[in-house]
């Protein structure tokens, strides 16, 4: 966990450079193609995947050190070579994963988060999933445990190999000669990301493209047909939790509404988005039919609202960073309070950025939950050793948090709603 923490500290702020940059080139460009409550939303969902990830809140039903020590014909020292031959066993567990989540009803849940974002812009690379509790695919990293590869090796490779990918989520770069042989390029990715029907299901390769070629799921983006980005279903809320679990709720939904059990069961393992027959007509959702024609979610906001969401962004990457610095002396059982806060602070302003009312609900518990932290630990988690008057400090942000929500809820709503009224 510690050691988890200290990397994501350092990694954090090259990403949020990098996604300014981003913002910033194409502002001079005059073409945005990062809008800033759909970036706060894709950082918020990389902060909660990031807090999942470093408090450990994911097990692997087969480990890979349980494999190496059980099925390896050789042992290898861990040499440049071995590092060589881990990271493309890597890429290769990759690309089967990451087909399958596109491939499977129930595997496409935890994947949606990604590909939720209407836009296509390095903040949506950060939309990763929380909902991915058990990793069901290690078996594919059998290659290397076989070899007896070190799951040491794997373990420094695998976060590597994941920060590898944020980098190609852009609309800004171009196709890149000859690198688009063999290598994953914004061009390919764009296609991965785009609800096109000659797009759909196609480049799964998370570092090398040529698993797609030589597995029949490559796809050249093309000049006649510009990509569109989002899901067929569209998640309609900024909130990264909700998003990481609709999937899943529709299965669930769908799975007790079937009237036969091999439909109950056979659902979950059956292509992505398969229902029972007749379902769309008795269970109507909301689908993309024309991606050339919808509306995207969530441009309806007010200035000061996006500003206040961005207040709350970079707070509460503060507060992340504290607990990942210090995740050691914070200790057991103390950080997963700590990530529980975390997750409601996430819920409670998305659900604001959506402009729902009941958002001044969770607000109001996420205000007796900092409360109840500072009150029961005399501060907020040992966080005055290093900042006399942190308490302060806090209790100032979590009163005015409190009540911006209320001014939104009960002022800035309800005027839009009475006008959006007269209006009609």
């Amino acid at each position: 966990m510690e050691e988890y923490g200290k990397i994501l500290l350092i990694a954090m702020p090259f990403f949020l450079l990098l996604i300014v940059i981003e913002k910033v080139y194409g502002y001079f460009k005059g073409v945005d193609h990062a809008p800033m409550m759909d970036s706060i939303s894709s950082i918020s969902s990389g902060m909660t995947n990031a807090v999942k990830d470093a408090l450990g809140l994911s097990i692997a039903i087969i480990s890979y050190e349980w494999m190496v020590s059980h099925l390896a014909i050789i042992h290898i020292e861990a040499t440049i070579l071995t590092y060589v031959i881990a990271f493309f066993v890597i890429d290769f567990y990759g690309y089967w994963g990451h087909r399958w989540a596109h491939q499977i009803n129930f595997f496409w849940n935890k994947h949606a988060i990604h590909h939720s974002s209407e836009e296509f812009n390095l903040a949506c690379a950060l939309r990763q999933p929380i909902s991915s509790f058990v990793n069901l695919f290690t078996f594919l990293l059998l290659p290397a445990a076989l070899f007896g590869v070190p799951s040491t090796v794997i373990a420094i490779l695998l976060p590597i190999h994941l920060f590898l990918q944020f980098w190609y989520h852009t609309r800004y770069i171009g196709k890149l000669g000859f690198l688009e042989k063999f290598m994953v390029t914004p061009s390919h990715h764009r296609v991965h990301h785009a609800i096109n029907p000659e797009y759909m299901d196609k480049n799964h390769g998370q570092i090398f493209i040529f698993w797609d070629k030589w597995f029949g799921t490559f796809q050249e983006e093309l000049d006649s047909v510009p990509p569109v980005f989002g899901i067929t279903r569209p998640a309609h809320t900024w909130n990264p939790i909700k998003i990481n679990f609709q999937h899943l709720w529709l299965l669930i939904k769908d799975a007790y509404h079937a009237e036969n059990w091999k439909d109950k069961f056979t659902i979950w393992f059956k292509p992505t988005g398969w229902r029972p027959k007749d379902f769309d007509e008795k269970y109507p959702v909301d689908k993309i039919t024309d991606v050339y024609r919808f509306d995207k979610y969530g441009n309806q906001h007010s200035q000061l609202l996006m500003y206040w969401s961005l207040v709350q962004l970079f707070t509460t990457l503060g507060l992340i960073s504290y607990l990942f610095g210090n995740i050691g002396t914070i200790g057991l059982p103390n950080i997963f309070v700590y990530g529980l806060f975390i997750f409601l602070t996430v819920y409670s302003y998305t659900e604001l950025m959506d402009t729902r009312k009941l958002s001044i609900f969770w607000e109001g518990l996420r205000f007796i939950f900092s409360m109840g932290i500072l009150y029961f630990y005399g501060d907020w988690f040992g966080m005055s050793t290093f900042l006399s008057f942190s308490n302060v400090l806090l209790i100032i942000y979590f009163t005015l948090s409190l009540l911006m929500s209320s001014y939104f809820v009960f002022v800035e709503f309800k005027n839009t709603q009475n006008k959006l009224s007269y209006d009609n």
